[in-house]
């Protein structure tokens, strides 16, 4: 499903976070979207789901032109819609099954439904999409406090998966994560992109991430599109910003460089 932009303006009072901004995401595309805090990154995330609209401009999901919707149309469209946060945010008096499977008992995907689903297909889905995330079925009835924060963050994207969204949007995946484990993190958001055919957005500030799995990478500063390209364009860019972020990741050890 594709997501297009088309002339987008954000402002809050006298300050303008996006201005005039235009881009389209390809069907099955990985595309990051990076700038320094308060560029507009996560505001981005929030006009492709409805939770914003546009001062001015639309935003489109397929054919759909989000910023006309009302309450019950931004629900059909938030239901391809899959968000990653940068926590975890696991219910802890829950289990991980229960987690995971909490986004197939809501009463919005339920009546998207032919029919509800009974207890064994829901068993049958949180173990697919565990599995997806390369986690096992021995810890279906832990609680997220007894398994690691790098496996949390691998539940909380199991739960994202399970009612299989269209559109996967991710704000800071890799935030609060060692070398190891966002290397992990980003190898499956390339995995999962190719293998289930969805859509990916990546707000981030981390270019070596970009660089390893996005097929294009956008760039924001002062509310507007500073560089829309793929990697290989974006590394041989002269844009000073740019050249910052990439000297950067070429500094960092921990990012295992800008490959």
């Amino acid at each position: 499903m594709t997501i297009r932009f088309d002339h987008v303006t954000k402002s809050f009072g006298p300050k303008t976070i996006l201005n005039d901004v235009s881009f389209e995401v390809a069907e099955g595309e990985i595309l990051f979207v990076l700038g320094k805090s308060g560029m507009g990154k996560s505001v981005t995330l929030k006009h492709i789901v409805g939770v914003m609209k546009p001062s001015t401009g639309k935003v489109y999901i397929g054919s759909t032109d989000v910023t006309q919707l009302d309450d019950e149309g931004l629900a059909r469209i938030r239901r391809k819609c899959g968000m990653v946060f940068q926590q975890p945010a696991l219910l802890d008096s829950l289990t991980i099954y229960e987690n995971v499977s909490f986004g197939l008992r809501t009463p919005g995907y339920v009546r998207s439904l032919e029919r509800p689903l009974t207890e064994m297909e829901i068993r049958e889905k949180v173990i697919a999409k565990l599995r997806l995330v390369h986690l096992g079925t021995e810890i279906l009835d832990r609680k997220p406090p007894e398994i690691s924060y790098g496996m949390q963050k691998r539940v909380s994207l199991a739960r994202t998966l399970a009612p299989s969204p269209e559109i996967l949007l991710f704000d800071e995946p890799t935030t609060g994560l060692d070398p190891i484990s966002t290397r992990a993190v980003n190898q499956l958001i390339l995995e999962l992109s190719r293998q289930l055919k969805v859509t990916s957005v990546v707000v981030s500030h981390d270019m070596a991430c970009a660089l390893e799995i996005a097929d294009r990478i956008l760039v924001l500063d002062q509310a507007r599109i500073l560089a829309l390209n793929t990697v290989p364009e974006i590394k041989r860019s002269k844009i000073p910003l740019i050249q910052e972020f990439l000297e950067e990741t070429l500094q960092d050890p921990g990012t295992g460089g800008a490959r």
